[in-house]
């Protein structure tokens, strides 16, 4: 039962918020919502416990789908931080500040950055390119991440101070020309610095309210140190160059690990 503790745990806080939510709001949206992202990333988990090559990138494609297609693109909810800042403005707890109060900032005290690594529709494209594993040292950019962070906060204040009118409809182009632009920049930078998370590293705000949260993170890897021989394949192969051979939470790169299982798979002496 061992292999299976992890998708029930995943599966049970996710369902337990679906109905939390149906109960408190009275709308059944949120029971299939919740309960739909809970199943695909118990899935995820579980077909990695059977050792399947993609079980994650399933889990990237089913959550991450229907977020960007179902939910911002047919729902017209517009899902960046864009439509956070809107919807809390506005005072309406709609999906989008449910979905980041879950999945972003009180969701990551459970699973940290789980949400980049299983549910990004950004990093679900940027996955599929070729520089899974960095080659090229890390540069110093985390600032960029915070200019965006402000600059999509002062974008939506500014639609509120000027009265602009038919606001949903410029937050629908908002999420479409804001995914554009994301996936341009995104694309770029992996081919220009050889890394296909460049820009979950340097670029993306969201990680603004996940890194934070993601320290007290109960669910980590951790490492068996009577296993572990230091052969460094852990650190070789992790896309976001965590330490996973040191257990506290101060080791290097601590809030970024999105919980790929990377350094798991590829330990020869299972310490991980």
């Amino acid at each position: 039962m061992k292999k299976y503790k992890l998708p029930i745990i995943m599966l049970t806080v996710f369902e337990t918020v679906a109905v939390i939510l149906w109960l408190i709001l009275d709308n059944i949206f949120y029971l299939f919502n919740f309960s739909y992202i809970g199943l695909a990333i118990a899935l995820g988990i579980f077909l990695f416990g059977q050792q399947y090559r993609y079980a994650r990138r399933v889990t990237q494609l089913l959550v991450g789908m229907y977020m960007l297609v179902y939910l911002g693109i047919i729902r017209n909810e517009n899902m960046q931080i864009e439509g956070f800042w809107y919807y809390l403005f506005t005072g309406v707890f709609e999906a989008t500040t449910i979905h980041y109060a879950v999945a972003k900032i009180f969701g990551p005290l459970i699973f940290g950055r789980g949400w980049c690594g299983y549910a990004c529709w950004t990093a679900m494209v940027l996955d599929f390119l070729p520089y899974k594993i960095p080659q090229k040292p890390r540069k110093k950019w985390d600032w960029i991440r915070y200019i965006v962070f402000v600059f999509s906060l002062i974008l939506v204040a500014t639609l509120f101070l000027l009265q602009a009118k038919d606001k949903e409809k410029i937050m629908f182009w908002l999420f479409i020309i804001g995914n554009i632009l994301y996936y341009a920049v995104g694309i770029v930078l992996a081919f220009v610095l050889k890394d296909n998370r460049a820009f979950c590293k340097y670029i993306c705000p969201i990680t603004v309210f996940l890194k934070p949260m993601s320290y007290f993170s109960l669910l980590r890897v951790k490492c068996d140190k009577e296993k572990c021989v230091s052969c460094g394949k852990c650190k070789k192969v992790c896309p976001m160059e965590v330490d996973v051979t040191d257990n506290s939470r101060k080791r290097k790169n601590a809030t970024e690990c999105i919980l790929c299982f990377e350094c798991v798979k590829n330990c020869p002496r299972k310490a991980l």
